[in-house]
């Protein structure tokens, strides 16, 4: 059986399992490296390349730098303005969200744009009473539409540009890309807004943070918490933590009372509950079942309170932190951070997991994260489930079956004219697409596209732009694209969640290329 062929039996038969849901997407993705190993289409260093890769590196370190913002409370003040600028309703939020996505993913790539702003949006879906469901894949659409407003939006832009200037046509303009990215992100968004509630699932992720807005003012009153003791519970340096003194603890029978401090020295009590009652006694011994309210620094609480076995925090400080204190510490070196990330990216400076690497180790060097921390934000399905998707790409180039396809697509398009050339174009690359990498769909397609449009003698810069428009259309599976890896835990997705919403996107980005291209860059 010829190579092609068989990565054509292993492409559909990942689908099927995919589509079926029945098996961990990471399982599929590391059994697709090893099929493709194992029937000889790859060699073994072919099939775990993927989890070499810059691309996963850089996928990796970009949920590093979105765990620092989400700790030091950036992406709580984030979540704060998108608030109270559009309320709680589902059409204002998603309409700001993603706005404000298509602008930064047009600095930062979809990727960048998308791991930033996951955790800001999950906050926001608890805090309004919105499934994450209904926000996040549109977070994920407006990243791809976004990637055309400007030529840093997209990797699949600059080697577009290249090529048109290979071509002898010139580069694009920097801006020039969103003559088509504005119309697309704005259809998106009314697309979304209408057709969103009814074709996108109504469901949470396994586990969703609580919301804890209103936590100081809870604890201020179920405590009787004096005014006189503490302007705040919370504030940017100190915090409190509620915690229960479980059966056979050590802590049983000692003498507790409010204001006194804990044996380190670096906490004090607030108060106590013993049957839901307050209790100001100085002669009180702990009981089982009390509940103490204990108040020092974000620090010390976290460090005292996560290696003392003799307690139970309801909450973990950390969790609390991350919510109630906007622009914590460490907030501005966090930003500091994610701007020159920025910067590099948008100027090509270092390539992007040289940036994301030496933006991880910069967030550890200043005790932004722990090294655990590090690990632990890390969405391991997804660097897997990418990691191990590369090799099919892989496969899809050099047995020459994406070859096979193109080819196929210029035979039926034959001598009859642009616009079928265009159709034929966009719809081989959103197919591609949704299988490999944009990236490696457009150096496949590229060169038969110019070779095709040379032929027909058609202009070629319409059919690179509509090309690039195709690209960006990586709607329909999770695995099309890392952003839509990137929600679809979180969002609590399945596999065929995507494609209801995004065949109806995918449509617009059809009209865009086909009816919208050739009035700007003339056939």
């Amino acid at each position: 059986m010829a190579d092609s062929t068989m990565t054509f039996l292993v492409l559909g038969v990942i689908v099927v399992l995919f589509v079926s849901n029945r098996v961990p997407v990471a399982v599929i993705a590391i059994g697709t490296a090893l099929s493709l190993w194992a029937t000889g289409v790859l060699e073994l260093e072919e099939a775990t390349a993927g989890f070499g890769d810059p691309t996963v590196l850089f996928i990796g370190s970009l949920f590093v730098v979105s765990e620092s913002l989400d700790a030091t409370g950036v992406t709580t003040w984030v979540g704060q303005q998108l608030i109270d600028r559009a309320g709680t309703g589902r059409t204002r939020i998603v309409v700001y969200m993603m706005i404000v996505c298509g602008l930064l993913t047009a600095l930062i790539t979809p990727n960048a744009s998308v791991a930033a702003l996951v955790p800001v949006i999950v906050i926001i879906a608890v805090r309004v009473g919105q499934n994450t469901s209904q926000l996040l894949i549109p977070l994920a659409y407006a990243a791809h539409a976004g990637a055309l407003l400007a030529l840093t939006g997209s990797p699949v832009s600059v080697i577009v540009s290249e090529a048109a200037d290979d071509a002898g046509i010139g580069q694009f303009g920097f801006f020039e890309f969103a003559l088509t990215g504005i119309p697309l992100l704005v259809g998106t968004i009314v697309i979304v807004v209408v057709l969103g509630p009814k074709l996108l699932p109504h469901r949470n992720a396994e586990r969703m943070p609580a919301d804890l807005s209103e936590l100081e003012a809870t604890l201020t009153h179920h405590y009787r918490v004096d005014g006189d003791d503490f302007d705040r519970l919370f504030t940017r340096s100190f915090g409190a933590s509620e915690v229960i003194v479980p059966p056979r603890s050590p802590l049983i029978g000692d003498r507790v009372y409010p204001g006194m401090r804990t044996d380190s020295g670096e906490l004090v009590v607030v108060a106590l509950l013993r049957d839901e009652r307050r209790v100001d006694n100085p002669t009180t011994r702990i009981a089982a079942g009390d509940t103490l309210l204990v108040r020092g620094t974000w620090q010390a609480l976290s460090t005292q309170i996560d290696q003392d076995d003799n307690v139970v925090a309801v909450v973990q400080p950390e969790v609390v932190r991350r919510q109630v204190v906007p622009l914590g510490l460490g907030a501005k070196e966090a930003i500091a951070i994610l701007v020159v990330m920025i910067v590099m990216l948008a100027t090509n400076a270092l390539p992007p997991a040289v940036a994301g690497l030496g933006a991880t180790c910069a967030i550890i060097l200043l005790r932004l994260l722990t090294v655990e921390q590090a690990y632990r934000a890390i969405g391991w399905t997804t660097v897997i489930l990418v990691a191990g998707m590369i090799p099919l790409s892989t496969a899809m180039r050099v047995t020459g079956a994406a070859d096979d396809l193109a080819h196929a697509l210029v035979d039926a398009v034959g001598d009859s004219g642009p616009y079928p050339l265009l159709i034929g174009v966009f719809l081989l690359t959103a197919v591609l697409g949704q299988l490999i990498s944009n990236m490696a769909t457009a150096l496949i397609m590229i060169p038969i596209a110019l070779s095709a449009a040379a032929e027909l003698d058609v202009a070629a810069a319409p059919v690179l732009m509509s090309l690039n428009v195709a690209c960006a259309a990586a709607l329909l599976t999770p695995v099309a694209t890392p952003a839509n890896l990137m929600v679809m835990e979180p969002g609590g997705y399945r596999f065929n969640d995507y494609w209801k919403l995004g065949i109806v996107v995918m449509a617009w980005y059809f009209i865009i290329s086909i009816l919208l291209v050739p009035l700007i860059w003339r056939l």
